[in-house]
């Protein structure tokens, strides 16, 4: 009796063994088994796909294929044994390394494609599939390996046919929630960088502000746990006005706190950092942009402000 797995609530995996259910599972392969092409083939074979997969380094594949999964041994292999062709390799670099040989292998199949890049290189991207006539759609995966395949899993995708999408929905929720976001291909990896980057910046200070505590000897894990997570997320109720301040550019409207008061209290930040013997790198560039907007003439504007200095720095980088 073949077995497979159902995600139930968050989390949690539920068995079954209905395996006419297994058997009307669309097969899908799974190109580029690192740490995160490992786990979609596994979630899929989990749930019960059929599921073929290929990578340059055969070994990687051991363990899927004791699981059930089918190792081709070329790409046009790979490819061929499903109608549905999900790419997750290094780079962009690697995508046309492996799919550029390949010929009119992928016509008839549907490729979506979740390696990590930028819009321009999913858009040119795009086209290009566009002018061999793939059916083609790039993505954006909102998770960490780990968490594939539960409630706390999303996949952004954008570019292609729709239809192509919404016909295989379901099959894609299986890696964890997916939305489309238009015929742009590179909507889906500019909204994966823009969240990336704001992540970063968040482990970044908290990273600053553990370091800071860590001089007196406080702990960590006890840190975070008890005073920094909870600050932080009380902390993300604000994002709302702050996005509301810059669609309608009325920074002085709702305003939390002046920015001339900011900037003072952010120095107060940098220089007991430094006091404790902590370097300021990651927030100096924050206390700059302050300043600057302070002495543009726009002391009780609120933080959301700077980004008009943004829009400088892009038109100097242009």
């Amino acid at each position: 009796m073949v077995r497979y797995f159902f995600r139930q609530g968050k989390g949690e995996i539920k068995v079954s063994t209905d395996q006419s259910k297994n058997e009307a599972l669309s097969p899908v392969t799974i190109i580029g088994l690192g740490e995160m092409g490992q786990a979609l083939a596994n979630v899929f074979l989990q749930n019960g796909y059929p599921t073929t997969v290929w990578n340059r380094t055969a070994a990687k594949a051991e363990a899927l294929v004791k699981q059930g999964a089918v190792l081709a041994a070329t790409p046009r292999e790979a490819i061929q044994a499903s109608p549905v062709v999900i790419l997750c390799v290094l780079d962009y670099d690697a995508v046309h390394e492996i799919l550029d040989p390949l010929g009119d292998a992928l016509k008839g199949r549907v490729l979506f494609n979740l390696t990590n890049g930028t819009p321009k290189q999913a858009r040119d991207t795009a086209q290009w599939a566009k002018d061999r006539g793939y059916d083609y759609i790039d993505a954006g995966i909102m998770a960490v390996p780990q968490i594939i395949g539960t409630e706390d899993a999303f996949i952004l995708y954008s570019g292609g046919n729709k239809n192509s999408f919404d016909s295989n929905k379901e099959l894609l929720d299986v890696m964890g929630a997916s939305t489309y976001l238009g015929e742009d291909a590179g909507l889906a990896s500019l909204l994966d960088l823009a969240m990336n980057g704001a992540m970063y910046g968040m482990l970044a200070g908290a990273m600053h502000a553990i370091s800071v505590v860590a001089t007196e000897g406080i702990k960590a894990q006890a840190f975070s746990s008890e005073l920094l997570i909870p600050y932080l997320t009380a902390i993300t109720g604000i994002i709302p006005n702050l996005a509301r301040q810059f669609d309608t550019k009325e920074f002085t409207v709702g305003v939390s706190a002046k920015l001339a008061m900011q900037q003072v209290g952010f120095r107060n930040i940098r220089q007991a950092s430094k006091d404790q013997g902590i370097s300021t790198e990651l927030l100096d560039p924050i206390q700059s942009l302050m300043d600057r907007r302070v002495a543009a003439g726009f002391p009780d504007d609120d933080f959301s402000a700077v980004t008009e200095l943004f829009k400088q720095a892009k038109h100097q980088n242009t």
